[in-house]
């Protein structure tokens, strides 16, 4: 019986096969810290390998064969239909909540990127997606908390963080939509 979601881990290292990416070790090397992808988000070489192991087992993803590499063959990788259908599903989702902007969107961008894929439509959709939170967010009188909660405090860092990081998401996605 097939699983209702893949992981993030799943997700990127199916998005990384869709992309041309053709065998495991090449996926592991994207996604160490510090690299294209990894600078991101990172994921282990074990992780990373249980991950396709895991596409492989819901059929996203198949072995094609083998190919010389330094060490042990290569096991070569292609997505299947299906996988290539959720990926674009993945990569064309909004991201749920502002926390995920700095590694799911960034991944989700930057795989796009890879793949040549313009950016915009998904930052739009996001933009759109966050609009009304944000909008509560920012809107929101520290006054009104401070009356509603006497242990409010009007100078409260957590809101203050709250409205700047909604404001800088808010110019990130504007910046993105603006790409050439």
């Amino acid at each position: 019986m097939a699983r209702a979601e893949t992981s993030l881990a799943e997700s990127v290292c199916l998005a990384v096969v869709v992309g041309g990416v053709d065998y495991g070790g090449a996926v592991a090397d994207l996604l160490a810290p510090g690299a294209e992808l990894g600078r991101i988000w990172s994921l282990s070489r074990p992780l990373t390998y249980r991950a396709i192991d895991a596409l492989v087992t819901e059929g996203l993803l198949t072995r094609t064969g083998t190919a010389p590499g330094r060490g042990p063959d290569r096991r070569l990788l292609a997505p299947t239909r299906r996988g290539r259908a959720a990926t674009r599903r993945w990569l064309a989702a909004p991201v749920e909540h502002l926390r995920d902007v700095r590694t799911v969107l960034l991944l989700k961008f930057r795989l796009l990127e890879r793949m040549g894929s313009p950016l915009a439509p998904l930052a739009r959709a996001q933009r759109d997606r966050f609009a009304p939170m944000v909008t509560s967010i920012i809107e929101t009188d520290p006054a009104d908390e401070a009356a509603d909660d006497a242990s409010a405090d009007p100078a409260d860092v957590v809101t203050l963080w709250r409205r700047e990081h909604a404001r800088a998401v808010v110019r990130f996605l504007e910046h993105v939509i603006d790409l050439p």
